[in-house]
């Protein structure tokens, strides 16, 4: 017996697929005589590589960045392997044997990770050169090294620090970069991410590889008037009701009603990504009013104040804030971390 279709969510997650090609597109002029790619890793930062990759590759981008080798199968229905770096490298012969049978190209990290390369059969490949961020790429003085030397390498890469602020390392790593590829044969460098394109032409080489900018974030300041939100969220009301003066809301009763309220039970919880911290002095919205969110944030659920909306019932769609920059200024999470942790419900609605 066939299971029916299940009935429509009671959460909407709403990417706005034309801002996300302006992003990628504005980033590319911004990476002056270099080229943008996309960081995809991670369900493309929550937003659903489903969506998200078949938008940037039609709008021009050919060079797409995941993590892990679990996450090239939903990039490479939409794009060629080749087109596909997977940043963590290989660590095994069977990572080596699906990257051959993929075509998808294994960013090298370290002297042991460009021995099993080449004992697979070696090919093109990228490596990572650490400058100063200390977590994945081989050391400045592995440079010489002949496991190295015997690599094919397309990109040689490596990763900034501290783009999103004003530091000297910046120029440092840029410097750093430069020299080790006057001792590594190499086709393309690449260094700035989303912060770092930013930072000026100086930083973009050949390749950038932004992620957070192109789902709406802002690193910088200097990006804000060429980057649009791409996420947009909404949930239903699952129930209203009437609070006499001295009933409390929720788990601990951290909202006590001062007063007779009508308030509304509302679809969308912290397993959705609308973290706990986003609660109090917070507000969902509906035709423009404030809803202000009382009380702590469920799992499930969050309770709203309908004073100001007395036409809204069960049923109804209320707007969540989900400008990942002002989420991030309102709580102590990063806008990486307001993206990434969308739920699934979220994710399949």
């Amino acid at each position: 017996m066939t299971n029916p279709p299940p009935p429509p969510p009671t959460l909407r997650l709403k990417v706005d697929t034309e801002a996300l090609a302006a992003n990628w597109r504005a980033l590319n002029a911004l990476s002056g005589a270099g080229t943008a790619g996309a960081a995809v890793k991670a369900d493309a930062y929550g937003l659903g590589v489903d969506t998200c990759v078949p938008t940037l590759r039609d709008a021009g981008c050919r060079n797409f960045f995941v993590a892990h080798w679990s996450e090239v199968a939903g990039v490479i229905a939409h794009v060629s392997g080749d087109q596909i770096a997977v940043l963590h490298g290989v660590l095994s012969e069977a990572d080596c044997a699906y990257a051959r049978a993929t075509g998808a190209v294994p960013v090298i990290n370290s002297l042991d990770q460009a021995r099993l390369w080449a004992a697979s059969g070696g090919g093109r490949c990228h490596l990572m050169v650490d400058t100063g961020i200390n977590r994945l790429g081989i050391a400045l003085g592995e440079t010489g090294d002949p496991a190295i030397a015997a690599l094919e390498i397309d990109i040689l890469m490596s990763h900034l620090a501290s783009a999103d602020e004003r530091t000297a390392m910046n120029r440092m790593q840029a410097e750093l970069l430069s020299e080790a590829a006057e001792t590594i044969a190499h086709r393309r460098l690449s260094l700035a991410n989303s912060a770092g394109i930013a930072l000026g032409e100086a930083f973009a080489f050949d390749l950038t590889r932004p992620g957070l900018a192109l789902y709406g974030g802002i690193p910088r300041e200097e990006l804000a008037d060429h980057i649009r939100p791409v996420a947009s969220v909404e949930a239903q009301v699952l129930q209203t009701r009437n609070l006499a003066p001295g009933e409390g809301v929720g788990y601990n009763s951290a909202f006590i009603a001062s007063t007779h309220m009508r308030v509304g039970t509302v679809s969308i919880g912290y397993a959705d990504g609308f973290l706990r911290a986003r609660g109090a002095g917070n507000a969902l919205s509906h035709k423009g009013r404030a809803l202000p969110i009382l009380g702590k944030v469920s799992m499930d659920m969050v309770v709203v104040d309908l004073a100001e909306a007395s036409d809204v019932h069960a049923g109804d769609w209320l707007g969540v804030p989900w400008n990942i920059a002002d989420a991030a200024q309102q709580s102590a999470f990063s806008a990486y971390e307001l993206l990434t942790t969308i739920g699934t419900r979220l994710r399949r609605s």
